[in-house]
């Protein structure tokens, strides 16, 4: 038997691709990719298949694009394939 906390992923995943995409959805699918810490230093939309990522200085520009790889795969399992095909990363201005 597998735990609950196994199966919590999955689920999200699931309930996530079934929703129409959305401004909140992709923002959601965004915190639950890269966790609160990062989501917060973070604004971020959807242009086609581009993520727009808008970060609050160019520290936490770096970190995104370092784990830029990870992060799409996290959000292809999140939103489904083909939805985001690149991160577009900027610092944003203030």
């Amino acid at each position: 038997m597998r735990p609950l906390s196994s199966a919590v992923p999955g689920a999200l995943a699931e309930l996530l691709r079934a929703a129409p995409l959305s401004p909140g959805k992709v923002s959601f699918a965004w915190r639950a990719a890269v966790g609160p810490a990062l989501e917060r230093e973070t604004a971020v939309r959807l242009e086609g298949t581009t993520l727009i990522v808008d970060a609050a200085t160019r520290q936490w520009a770096q970190e995104v694009r370092r784990a830029s790889a990870i992060i799409l795969r996290r959000m292809d399992t999140l939103l489904g394939p083909e939805t985001v095909k690149e991160l577009s990363v900027r610092e944003r201005r203030t």
